[in-house]
C-alpha cells in the first residue's frame, strides 16, 4: 500500500513567483512526498504526492491562476486501474 495516494499536478502562473518559498511552505503544511517545484517567477510547474491534493490546490490557487490540474489515483495505477 502507498503512503501517500495522489499524484498532484499542476501549473501555476503568477508574478514574483518563488520555487524556495512554495517548496517551504509545501514541505512544512501539507504530508507528502516527491515534491518538485520548478519554473520561474511567473510560472510554476508543481508536483507532489499526498493524501490531501485539495489542499495543494487551495495553497497554489493562492498565488495565481492554476491549471493543466491532474491528480491521479496511483492505488488505483499499482492495482491495474484507470488512476
Amino acid at each position: 500500500m502507498l503512503e501517500f495516494r495522489f499524484d498532484t499536478q499542476l501549473l501555476i502562473e503568477g508574478h514574483d513567483l518563488d520555487e524556495d518559498t512554495i517548496n517551504d511552505y509545501i514541505t512544512k503544511n501539507i504530508k507528502g512526498d516527491c515534491l518538485l517545484a520548478v519554473g520561474d517567477s511567473e510560472l510554476i510547474k508543481i508536483h507532489f504526492h499526498t493524501n490531501e491534493p485539495w489542499q495543494v490546490l487551495e495553497y497554489c490557487a493562492s498565488l495565481g491562476d492554476i491549471y493543466d490540474v491532474v491528480i491521479e489515483n496511483m492505488e488505483r495505477q499499482e492495482n491495474g486501474l484507470q488512476g
